[in-house]
């Protein structure tokens, strides 16, 4: 279904709810610049370096997207997706049936399941929705959590350091979003509606996140203006 959630004056702040679920696929496709190529590296990625039978979470899979194209290029890892939105797994779960594909869901909050031992954690534009003050303790949960040299992924909007630059960035942001097909009336309704539920760290924030959690390393494989992914290394 295509996104018309934001045509009307919203009532609410964002929530991953019925609504939003039934045109996920749509709304992060028209909203993250080059989405649908930046997973497609995560994946390939993944696929290179995970050994035979490796396990994989997406910590807020949403509607298992990601996992859905790893599967098609790994069937023999063990994957699984944890959402707190039983709108999103329900369709994940709809989508993997008709792709034949062993993917395990659980549906709870990400910040209290039990996911020890696996092998690589992804969070797809999904730390950016944890209140900040949390957002320490859970990488150490996920570094801790890794197995032995174990890998995180995690996609993230940023914000800048630098003002203008921040300002242009999101001008330039919103400008791709009207190319999208979007609206200056749906972009500042989304806008609104994120405000205080979308908290973007600078690149260094998160870079910093990831090192004192633990990890070895952290690197970005792609970026677009405010839009990054981090591989982290334990």
């Amino acid at each position: 279904m295509k996104d018309e959630i934001f045509k009307t004056p919203i009532k609410k702040q964002f929530e991953f709810d019925k609504s939003v679920a039934s045109v996920f696929d749509d709304m992060i496709a028209r909203s993250v610049p080059f989405y649908k190529q930046s997973s497609e590296l995560v994946c390939e990625l993944l696929a290179r370096i995970l050994a035979h039978g490796a396990k994989a979470i997406d910590l807020g899979c949403s509607t298992a997207g990601i996992l859905l194209s790893l599967y098609q290029m790994r069937p023999d890892l063990a994957l699984f997706g944890v959402d707190n939105s039983e709108a999103m797994l329900e369709i994940a779960a709809a989508k993997t049936a008709a792709f034949g594909a062993q993917i395990k869901f659980s549906c709870e909050d990400i910040l209290e399941c039990d996911f020890k031992g696996f092998d690589a954690v992804i969070l797809n534009y999904t730390l950016q929705f944890i209140r900040p003050i949390k957002r320490a303790e859970f990488m150490r949960k996920i570094y801790e959590n890794l197995g032995e040299n174990g890998v995180l992924i995690f996609a993230e909007k940023l914000v800048y350091e630098d003002k203008t630059l921040s300002k242009n960035m999101i001008e330039i942001y919103e400008n791709y979003k009207e190319n999208q097909g979007y609206s200056k009336f749906e972009i500042a309704q989304k806008r609104k509606a994120l405000e205080n539920v979308l908290i973007p760290y600078t690149e260094s924030e998160n870079k910093t996140l990831a090192l004192n959690a633990g990890f070895a390393s952290v690197e970005i494989i792609f970026k677009w203006a405010n839009f990054a992914v981090f591989m982290a290394r334990k």
